[in-house]
């Protein structure tokens, strides 16, 4: 056995309380404005959040930064994420909106890891704090509670490149700055960014302030929570509806090529390969659907059948999860296209969940070299993606990562077929959760999973914590490899 940094990761459980306490505390000051009943119960929490945090502080102040390495990063993320879900979801219990822990946890597990899945049948119900205390759950989600934390480290003192590599594991992770904190701030600063936009442009909408700032904050996370429950189809709004596709497209964006065009660093979003392919799809999927729509007559009306697909696929590749129309009544051809959507998703360094399009670039391109390879055994056949060539080891990682992903969207489905459901229903939710998507398939197109008994809800609340964290993190954990020097 290894010697664990206990006090190094009890620093950091309580420097990231003490911080989300803020976040929860922002809530508590939208009770108090509305007058609402949920006031009290969002101020009891706030104060044991902040208290927990404190203590944990206090505890493992002196841990020592510099003998933290990457299991104390793996372990502190796989810690957060649980803790806060757990804590998270006191507001709702107080109050008593939801009455039991398994959908209380459920349902702010949900929120932070950005799948927007509900076992709310009656969203509107909720008073205002409590809905933006929903909201604002998926926004921490949608950039990573780290990226906060990182930002912030020199507050507290400490290393930080432990925590944002094991909440981050993508294909390549490119620093832009030197310090890992300043491309943490870099990031954050977007992603406000994006947010004041998507808000101001639904503002000046059909949409009130209210209701603005809480999709603004699950667009630009790609969460998919709406104070609605008609979501975004509540408002028959042409406008809002592409408002919200270009919020979820840019949500699915690698954020760091954002962050270059702001930089006027045009070139490397004009020749990113994976943003090509994201994009090329994105366009690919809306005309297949608009034509299928418009043939079999599900739609007569050519701009309202091409505005229904696009916001559909947007919303599925993007894992967002919105929806304006029932796609269960589109039939078996598009629940093809959404599941095929859902898995490959948006882009590396995006706030998307799913198996990631950087990802399937690179297997697409690696099969067409093996079959290559069948007639040119000795051939060398690099992959390139955007120019660069791609090391063998990433490759590999990609192809076990893949290999992974769909290991778990089965065995989630099996556990779910083992508890009454069809397959058809048990193979969406399962996707729905690894994918961090929402919507799934049957009678859950909704999201909505009330109906299931509390073990699956358990076993999808952990599902939804292993693709957030893009599965290597948790299960890392469970290894007993990890556990050896």
């Amino acid at each position: 056995m290894f010697k664990l940094n206990v006090r190094y990761i009890v620093k950091l459980l309580g420097m990231t309380h003490l911080l989300e306490s803020f976040f929860m505390l922002a809530a508590t000051g939208v009770a108090f404005g509305y007058g609402g009943c949920d006031f009290y119960p969002l101020l009891i929490s706030t104060g044991i959040m902040s208290g927990t945090g404190l203590l944990l502080y206090l505890i493992g102040r002196k841990g020592n930064d510099s003998r933290a390495g990457r299991r104390e990063g793996m372990l502190s993320v796989a810690f957060m994420w649980t803790m806060f879900s757990f804590f998270g979801m006191l507001p709702y219990l107080i109050s008593g909106y939801i009455d039991n822990v398994t959908d209380a946890f459920f349902e702010t597990m949900s929120g932070f890891t950005t799948t927007g899945a509900t076992i709310l049948t009656d969203i509107e119900a909720l008073p205002k704090g409590l809905l933006f205390w929903r909201s604002l759950t998926q926004w921490q989600g949608g950039i990573g509670i780290i990226v906060f934390t990182v930002a912030l480290m020199p507050i507290f003192g400490g290393t930080a490149s432990q925590l944002f590599d094991a909440e981050t594991p993508s294909i390549t992770h490119e620093r832009f700055l030197p310090r890992i904190t300043q491309v943490a701030k870099r990031l954050f600063g977007i992603y406000l960014l994006l947010t004041g936009l998507i808000f101001g442009l639904l503002w000046i909408g059909p949409m009130n302030a209210y209701d603005a700032i809480n999709h603004a904050l699950t667009t630009v996370s790609t969460g998919g929570y709406s104070t609605k429950n008609a979501s975004i189809a509540y408002w028959q709004s042409p406008y809002i509806e592409y408002v919200i596709c270009f919020g979820m497209c840019i949500g699915a964006t690698n954020i760091t090529l954002l962050y270059f065009s702001l930089r006027r660093h045009w070139h490397k979003l004009v020749h990113d390969e994976e943003l090509h392919w994201f994009y090329g799809i994105v366009a690919t999927a809306t005309v297949i659907v608009t034509a299928w729509l418009l043939i079999h007559q599900h739609e007569t009306s050519i701009e309202k059948a091409f505005r229904q697909s696009l916001f559909q696929v947007a919303s599925l590749i993007s894992t967002t999860g919105y929806l304006t129309v029932d796609y269960a009544n589109w039939g078996a051809f598009f629940t093809i296209i959404a599941l095929f959507v859902s898995v490959v998703a948006g882009c590396a360094g995006s706030t998307s969940g799913g198996l990631k399009m950087g990802r399937f670039v690179i297997l697409i391109k690696n099969m067409f070299n093996e079959f290559k390879k069948q007639t040119h055994p000795n051939a060398i056949l690099p992959i390139r993606m955007s120019g660069q060539i791609i090391p063998s080891h990433i490759v590999q990682r990609v192809s076990t990562f893949a290999f992974v992903y769909m290991g778990l969207i089965l065995l989630g489905g099996a556990i779910l077929i083992l508890d009454g459901l069809n397959f058809e229903e048990a193979l969406g939710i399962s996707v729905s959760a690894v994918s961090n998507v929402g919507p799934a398939l049957g009678q859950y197109t909704d999201g909505n999973f009330s109906a299931l008994s509390a073990f699956p809800k358990w076993i999808l609340s952990f599902l939804m914590m292993i693709g957030r964290l893009e599965i290597f993190t948790v299960l890392t954990i469970l290894l007993p490899g990890f556990w050896k020097r």
